[in-house]
């Protein structure tokens, strides 16, 4: 089961909205249920990203590595850790 630490989940908070239509959590307790409930990833690197894209069968051909960390799933953390949640 993945941990996501104080960092992970303000990034989460703060930028929800780019991945969903309307906030899901507003405190980081909410923020950590949602994230468990989505089964969210975190990374420790840009190529870790891809990597974890690669082995869920994601079709990343044409696209490289700086379109695939503006997908909407994908969230930098700010300390060189991504979290990828997919819905």
């Amino acid at each position: 089961m993945q941990t996501y630490d104080d960092k992970v989940l303000q990034c989460f908070l703060e930028n929800q909205c780019k991945l969903l239509p309307e906030e899901v959590a507003a405190t980081p307790e909410e923020a950590d249920d949602f994230l468990t409930d989505c089964m969210a990833v975190v990374v420790d690197s840009s190529k870790e990203v891809m990597d974890y894209f690669e082995e869920e069968g994601v079709d990343l051909e044409g696209m490289d590595s700086s379109e695939v960390l503006e997908m909407e799933e994908v969230f930098a953390v700010g300390d060189g850790r991504y979290l990828i949640v997919e819905t």
